[in-house]
């Protein structure tokens, strides 16, 4: 099932696949976002021999699928990650997302990365009347984070959201949001540019030890390097059993209308992207054409094209039903990879041997983040954040993790539905 950013940015000419023997002091496994900033952030450090390997085509996974928010934060909450690792490590977690975000900003710029970016921050729409929610969240980021989010009153948000859907707001400034795909592959070709020998459809077929190094296994050719990160994210790879069996490859929906025209600026007049304050969100953002693409859900059900049309096209249609008319185009879905623990896992698992995975639906800005993490560390400079040896591979126990985390969904789901339902028969509240 093709993307919209598949069909909207035309695949440049493919990189070779590996064939025969080589010599790396790093193998990167993994095209995506996590493996592409690994492999460039260690050629900015100056490390040579970096080959990374690419199973299909680079940003195949969820990487070139995302809905390409670019925001701070991570999958857990930062009331939980505050709960979790104490106010100091936890703002200093927070923190490098942001920095995060603004490198994407640099590279954008620097590397003449032509991704569609979009600098008009993201809102946060209270999909409750009560605004206590969005309260605490603004409190608790100014106060533990550091970080000022604008209220929004009822008024205010319809400046950047025009739906009767929402009660009010929390807008980031500093949020911005890209194609995905355009983006993974400027970021490959900045990549190749520095040194980095770039592989497609060379999948990892095995890896084992070699010395005092590793052997990656392709089918028709092997890498023998110092080195090795595992980048698979969802589409896992059989190379390491702790490796595949800590996380839950989870698959996400996205669809893309036709180009709406005028119809656009009257329900998205600021250009914001958006997310709704359920656990079972929605999100959606104007295209620079003039389309609306809008994702959500989660399943372990990697669905047709189809029904992702149709479950989506309902969504959209509960926060403009004005668009009732409006042809869906392209639908997808692609799988994500989520830990127990809602954090990524970047470690050093063995002597040599690192990990950068379960970024779950939030991993645009940790992707990078861990890439910044890993090449510091891998080229001998400051070791990775002490506070990330909590979040480690953790057993998922599949197949009934999976069933466990779709169990999860449908009840906080169903808790979501409550809470409106409860409202409905309530009296408006002050905002």
């Amino acid at each position: 099932m093709s993307t919209w950013y598949e069909v909207s940015a035309p695949a440049p000419a493919a990189a070779p696949a590996l064939s025969g023997r080589r010599s790396a002091r790093v193998c990167v496994v993994g095209g995506g976002f996590a493996g592409l900033n690994t492999a460039l952030g260690l050629a900015e450090r100056g490390v040579r021999e970096v080959v990374l390997l690419e199973a299909r085509r680079i940003g195949f996974g969820a990487s070139g699928r995302n809905g390409g928010f670019v925001f701070g934060g991570f999958s857990l909450g930062e009331a939980a990650l505050a709960a979790q690792l104490g106010e100091a490590a936890a703002r200093d977690l927070y923190q490098g997302t942001r920095e995060a975000v603004a490198l994407i900003r640099r590279r954008c710029r620097s590397l003449e990365i032509d991704c569609d970016l979009q600098e008009n921050g993201v809102v946060l729409a209270n999909w409750f009347r009560d605004p206590g929610h969005l309260h605490r969240r603004q409190a608790l980021l100014r106060s533990r984070f550091g970080v000022e989010w604008e209220w929004l009153d009822r008024d205010a948000l319809r400046t950047k959201v025009r739906s009767e859907r929402y009660s009010a707001g929390l807008f980031e400034p500093e949020a911005a949001a890209i194609h995905p795909l355009k983006y993974a592959r400027g970021l490959a070709r900045a990549a190749a540019t520095r040194g980095v020998s770039v592989f497609e459809q060379s999948p990892a077929s095995g890896l084992e030890r070699d010395g005092a190094g590793w052997r990656v296994r392709t089918p028709e050719g092997e890498v023998e390097a110092e080195q090795v990160v595992l980048c698979c994210g969802g589409y896992l790879a059989g190379l390491q059993a702790s490796v595949d069996r800590s996380v839950l490859p989870i698959a996400t929906y996205v669809m893309v209308t036709e180009p709406l025209g005028e119809r656009l600026a009257e329900v998205l007049p600021g250009g914001a992207a958006v997310y709704d304050t359920r656990f079972a969100f929605d999100y959606y953002r104007p295209l620079p054409d003039r389309r609306l693409l809008w994702g959500g859900r989660i399943s372990v059900r990697d669905r047709s094209a189809d029904e992702v049309r149709t479950l989506l096209r309902r969504d959209m249609l509960r926060v403009f039903p004005e668009l009732a008319e409006a042809r869906i185009e392209h639908a997808w879905s692609g799988l994500m990879s989520y830990a127990r623990h809602e954090m990524p896992q970047v470690a050093n698992i063995d002597s040599g041997l690192w990990v950068a995975q379960a970024f779950g639906g939030h991993g645009v800005a940790p992707t990078t983040l861990a890439g910044e993490w890993l090449a510091e560390a891998m080229s001998g400079g400051r070791p990775l954040p002490p506070s990330l040896s909590r979040y480690g591979l953790d057993r998922a126990y599949k197949p009934f993790g999976l069933w466990a985390a779709q169990l999860t969904y449908w009840w906080l789901q169903a808790r979501d539905g409550w809470e409106a339902w409860r409202e409905r028969g309530a009296a408006p509240r002050h905002q």
